[in-house]
Formats: C-alpha cells, structure tokens, sequence
C-alpha cells in the first residue's frame, strides 16, 4: 500500500460512501461497491457476498474482477470456503495464499485460479453479519494494515447503507404494483396486536430527508405551489441582504446572490419542476433535486467547493419551509391508518382520529419510549426501532403492524393476511375467555392478595381500564393533558380533567403524578433543549424549579377531590434526594392549608415518591419515613441502572427487565418500604409482564400498576399460583447471574402451568 493511498484514505472512504449512499437499490449500491474498492485499493479483484438468511448461506453477489456470469449463481454454505470463516469469526482473514489455506473452497467456473492473496472482512450491522467484502491478487503476499483498516471501516460505514438498500429493495417507486414483493421490516415490540391498513407516513416539518414519496394527478397545481414557494424565498433572501447591507463587505453578501443565482429557472427550480411534471409531488421533488445536487458537491475533492452543498441543503430547507407553511392539505387519516414516521411523538398520536388509528410505527425508539407507552395504553399495535425502513416508500401502501413480533409488513400475500387473521382471533378468544376474571379479586393460590391497578393518561382508558376490573389507579399520567395544550392549562382547567378522573374512578384510589415532562416528554410551549435530556432538567427538578407550575397542579389536584372522598394519592417523580421530598412535601403543605383556608373541604391527600433513580433506591428507607407510600417506576430505574437509553434501538436490547441488578434493586426497595411499614407499588411497564409479575408478587410487591391491556393477563398468571412457589422461583433466580437465563426459567414455569399464551402475547 503506497503512502499516497494512506494519505487519501479519508477523502477516498468519503468518496466511496457517498457514492453508495445514492445508488438507489441494493444491485447498484454493490456494483458501486466493488468498483470503487477496486479502484481505490489499486487491486484486481473485489467481491461482495450477501448472507441468505432463510436459506443460511452466502451468495455471490457482486464482482469486479472475477466471472460476472456467476453473480447470484454461486452460492457458499455459511461454514464453506474463506468467506465462511469470515462469517464465523466475524473478524478479517488476510492470507498470503489462500490457495494453500486448508478452508479454501475451489468453485468452478468463478475465475479465482489466478488469484493467491485474499483479505476478506465481515460486513456486520446491530451485531448481525450481513455479508463479506473480499478483494484479491494475483500476486502472494498479505495486505497490509492500512489496506485491512480501509477494508475494514469501509465495511462499517457501508453496513448500513446496504441493510438500507436491501430494506428498501422490494419497494421502489419504479416497479409496477404486480412487481411489488411482500417485504417484512424487523423492529421491537411496543405494543401487542395486530393491526391491519394503510401506511400513513408523518414527517416533521423542514426535514428534507423524510418528506414520502407521492404521486400527482395535479401537475399544474403543484407547480404552482412550487413557484410561489420559490417566489417567497427569493423575496425573503433579498430582505435579508438588504438588511445585512450595512455590516457585511461586497463580497460577504454573495451568498445571497448565489443563493439567487440557484433559484433561477436553469438550476434548481428547473429540475424541481422537471419532476413536477412527471408526477411528483412538489416536496419529494424538491427533495430529490436537492440530495443530487448535495450529493454531487459533496463527492468534489475541493474543500471550498464541498462546503457549497451545506449551502444547497440551506437553500432547500428554505424552500420546504415556504412549501409546509402554504400546504393547507392536512394529513389524510385513512379509515384503516397505520402511522409511520421517523420519530412519532405523543403528539402524532393524539392528532390521529382514535376511531381510525390501526397501528404505529416509529423507525427510532424502542419499546420503553413514552409514545410506546401510550400506544400500548391505548390498545394500538405498535413496533418501534425498525431502523432501515423506508418510510418515504411506504405512504398510501397496504401494511400489517405485528405487535406481537415487533414486525412490519409491507404488500401482504395473502399468506400472511390469513396467518395474522388468525392470531387476531387466537387473540380475542384469550381475552373473552379472561373475561370472568374482571370482577374477581387478584387472589393467589394460597390466598396471598395483590393488588391490581392500571396506568391511564387519558379519559380514553377510564372504560377499558374499569372494564377489565382495575382496582385503583397507580399512575395517572397529568402531562398527557399538558401535552395535548398549546399553553399550560389554568389551575381551573386541570381541577375539571382531574375531577373527571377521580370521579370516574370512585371510589377507587387514584394515584396522581406531578408534572414529569423532559426526557422524550416535551411540551411544544416549554422546549427543554439539552445534550443529554435524561440526566437533565426533568420531573421534579422542572417544577420545583418552576413552583408556579407545581403549586397551582397540587392545588388543581386537592381541590378536584372536594366532595368526592376518593383516595386521592399525589406522588412525585424522578426524586433522588430526601431534600427534593421534604421541599415538595412543605409546598403541598402550603397548597393544602390555602385550600381549607378558602373554606373548602377536603381531606389531604396521600404524598408518595417513584423511585426511579440509583439514589433513591439506596434512600428508599429515609424515604419511606417521610412518605405515605413509594412507588418503582421500573422503566427509568431499568434504564438509569444500566445505563441504557430505552429510547435507543441500538442498545434495545440490554434494556433487560429481569437483569439480575434490577431484581436485586426491587426487592432491596420492598425491604426498605416494609422495614417502615409503608405500602409499596410498582407501576412501570415490568408490572405488566405476566412473568415478571409472579416475581415482583414474590418479592411482596402490594401492587402492580400496568396499562389495562395486560390486567387480565397478570390476573390470571398470578391466580394460577401459590406465592410461595411464587417465592421459591425468586429465590432460585436471584442466585443466578444472566438476565436471559432468569427469563426463560420464568417464562418455562409459566409455561408448564398452562400459561404458553400469555408468555407469547407481551
């Protein structure tokens, strides 16, 4: 390797990608691949072998240098041959003559006789190898290290590019809808069941890369909207230099005539409206002339001229803004809408008409998301973290949501249509066949009783929830309301949504959480812009921050209960101090004092903390002797424990509920509250898991709080049991060290009690 090509490496890999970025489909983007690699590493012979998962081996599916005829022809056992050994390892085989290399695998017809030396890297993506990239010479010797290093990152920036294209592969715009192939998207299950319908993609607004493709029978109309887009972006460019005149030079101020220049009709606007008149829409019009032309800036060797595509992607972002803020076409909920979208929020959720929304999609994510959250609260099936799917493909296309197996599917065969018709009616049966439970007590085989309540947001749940015979309310989510407002809601306004609560709930406990927004919980009036939401300003700190905020919610709260005498519970989250509590605990003091001194009459509320940080769980017990009541909040604890960001794909999964830290965790917070004689509830989304519910039972949990979905789930896996069988699987599982090993053994004792359907069904 000359030090000419280390010298160039980034340019060279900046080059590559960016070339393959914008192949288009998965054939294009490996012939890319193999010329570019060829060429750069100066080396006669680069191919690209893809993994057939459902047969389980490699196919050959790109070259330069060896038989073209044998692309997709040849095909390698997944332990065959060099590639195979590459596969295994998952790591490079540089080999000086592979001729002589016992794993070597002689394939007729191939054209590698001639080629001694070979160097062959994984191709790996989310920990899966997706293929292997291999180049080869005639000449024996090994590459060398900045060869494999170039090899080697190359594959990892391209991993993703061909998951990508591979993803999308099946779904271009450019094959008829005869041609169109069921494709399955994998994700992570959010919410289970089946939804059937038609995608509906959501975009936020001035994001070039996630505006969908769509047709126009309108040409003349959507060029119109473009020009007059155009024509207020030019107005708005020549404002702008007009009023930076006086502090910029001459020649400082050409941007903006560039700007102009790029607008003209010979450039940009030409090309956009080019494709108008073809058939697109103006937005996906627009955001293909302006990825090209980013593109194409992009891949120039000169510095200053690459800088111009960051100007061609302001410029375009410009204009889409123009574009969304005249579109008066809202979006078009079908009457079977699965949501789509790159990052839907609690918002997009709210927007859909409930009566049409059949499922939801979101590409990041992942289970233990708010919006996840609330979607299974609401019974709609939902896959979060499909991290390659196409969503600018998929508008107006016939999907499944399979919330079962965190899958979508795109086209359904028939096939498929009956199979996931089928698991509807397994489905329903489960639940009719649970319903006798509703009206029953959560009584234990040996007469132990639980507690079973459900986390609600919304006046939506109050049916279901009382349906499925919740005997409490162990969350109520207040910010749902403060999230569905264009302001914060008066003092008034929140007294009359918590009255319909705790009325609709007599006389059940319901149990009202302060104001918990941050994190990926965002009010649109009240942004909170950090690095690292999670460690920030969220939950308790916001508000007691802002006493405003929270005294007028608690007041809200008390007074609400006036007349009512429901077991009204305030608990306050993300405490990790006893500081935090005792501050909290004299402001509701005050609130409460102020609300007797106006003459009404009312009991005081009940005061508890979620423990959901490391701290408070080693304070649980200082906690305790100044609360009413604790309550885990596991999804957070889960989270801050191991240090995984439950909205994160790519660490979903070691998001794990039955880590053995986790349950260690839980059951030194039931010893704390105990040990002070204070109730002790758990209302994260571990309390609905029907196996991780016998633990948390066991562990003397009084208890579970879940969305009403899985209330007769839990009921019937807890009914089913002794606790103290309950207790001796607790004690065997905390003596073990691997979170997977603990699940399965939970999930088989289920199992072998009759419960498998309830095991598949969360």
């Amino acid at each position: 390797m000359t030090s000419q090509f280390s010298s160039d490496f980034p340019r060279t890999l900046r080059r590559v990608i960016q070339e393959v970025s914008k192949a288009g489909d998965l054939d294009a983007s490996l012939e890319i691949i193999v010329e570019q690699v060829q060429t750069a590493m100066n080396t006669e012979v680069c191919s690209v072998y893809l993994k057939d998962e459902e047969r389980q081996q490699y196919v050959f599916m790109a070259t330069r240098g060896l038989n073209q005829e044998s692309k997709g022809k040849v095909t390698l056992a997944l332990d065959e041959g060099l590639v195979g050994l590459v596969g295994e390892r998952a790591e490079p085989v540089n080999e000086e003559d592979a001729q002589q290399h016992p794993r070597n695998r002689y394939i007729e017809g191939i054209g590698e006789e001639p080629f001694h030396s070979f160097l062959g890297v994984p191709i790996t993506h989310h920990r899966h190898v997706l293929g292997v990239l291999v180049v080869q010479q005639m000449a024996a010797r090994r590459f060398d290290e900045s060869e494999e290093a170039f090899l080697i990152t190359l594959s990892a920036h391209l991993a993703g590019v061909i998951a990508h294209a591979r993803a999308t592969g099946s779904l271009s715009l450019g094959k008829s809808e005869n041609e169109l192939v069921t494709t399955q998207f994998k994700g992570m299950s959010a919410s289970p069941g089946v939804g059937f319908g038609t995608a509906v993609v959501v975009y936020p607004e001035a994001d070039l890369s996630s505006i969908p493709e769509r047709l126009t029978e309108d040409t003349y109309g959507e060029v119109q909207i473009f020009k007059n887009a155009v024509d207020e972006t030019k107005m708005e460019i020549r404002n702008l230099s007009r009023q930076l005149g006086t502090q910029l030079q001459p020649g400082e101020l050409g941007l903006f005539d560039a700007y102009l220049q790029m607008l003209d009709n010979t450039e940009i606007t030409g090309e956009v409206i080019f494709l108008i008149r073809q058939g697109d829409w103006a937005q996906g019009a627009l955001r293909k002339v302006i990825e090209s032309h980013v593109a194409n800036f992009e891949n120039m060797e000169d510095e200053i001229l690459r800088e111009r595509g960051t100007d061609i992607k302001d410029l375009g972002i410009r204009l889409l803004a123009k574009l969304q803020s005249s579109d008066t076409r809202m979006v078009k909920y079908t009457e079977d809408t699965i949501l789509i979208g790159n990052e839907l929020t609690a918002t997009d959720l709210a927007l859909a008409p409930a009566e049409k929304l059949k499922g939801f999609v979101s590409v990041k994510g992942s289970a233990y998301s708010h919006v996840a959250i609330l979607a299974e609260a609401m019974a709609i099936p939902a896959v979060m973290g499909i991290e390659d799917l196409p969503t600018m493909l998929l508008d107006g296309k016939p999907v499944i949501v399979d919330g079962f197996g965190g899958t979508l599917i795109a086209y359904p065969g028939s096939e498929q249509i009956e199979y996931y018709r089928r698991v509807l009616r397994e489905e329903a049966e489960l639940v009719d066949g649970l319903g006798g439970l509703a009206d029953q007590p959560c009584i234990m085989k040996d007469n132990h009783r639980i507690g079973l309540w459900v986390n609600t947001g919304l006046m939506t749940d109050v049916a279901r929830s009382l349906g499925r015979g919740a005997e409490g309310v162990g969350l109520y989510r207040t910010e749902m309301y403060f999230m569905m407002n264009d302001r914060f809601p008066t003092e008034e306004e929140q007294r009359v949504i918590y009255r319909q609560h705790l009325q609709a709930f007599h006389p059940r406990p319901v149990t009202m959480r302060t104001l918990d927004i941050g994190g990926d919980k965002a009010l649109p009036y009240f942004p909170i812009e950090e690095a690292n939401p999670f460690l920030g300003w969220r939950g308790i700190r916001v508000t007691l921050d802002h006493r405003e905020i929270f005294l007028a919610q608690v007041r809200a709260m008390i007074k609400a209960n006036e007349g009512l005498d429901t077991d009204l519970r305030i608990m306050l989250p993300m405490i990790s101090s006893v500081a935090e509590v005792d501050e909290a605990q004299r402001l509701i003091s005050q609130c409460y004092r102020e609300i007797v001194e106006e003459g009404i009459e009312v009991e005081m509320p009940d005061i508890g903390v979620m423990i959901e940080v490391p701290a408070a769980v080693y304070q649980a017990r200082d906690i305790s002797k100044r609360v009413d009541f604790l309550s885990v909040g596991s999804n957070d604890l889960i989270q801050y424990m191991l240090a995984v960001d439950r909205n994160n794909a790519h660490v979903a999964e070691l998001y794990q509920e039955f880590h053995p830290a986790v349950l260690h965790a839980l059951k030194d917070i039931v010893d704390a509250a105990h040990a002070e004689n204070k109730p002790l509830g758990i209302c994260g989304e571990m309390a609905g898991n029907p196996s991780a519910a016998l633990l948390l039972a066991a562990m003397g949990f009084d208890v579970l709080s879940m969305n009403a979905t899985n209330l007769l789930m839990v009921k019937w896996a807890l009914t089913s049991f002794a606790n103290s069988k309950g207790r001796r699987i607790l004690n065997r599982v905390l003596k073990m060290d691997n979170a997977y090993l603990i699940k399965n053994y939970v999930d088989d004792q289920l199992r072998k009690t009759g419960l498998g359907a309830i095991v598949r069904s969360v």
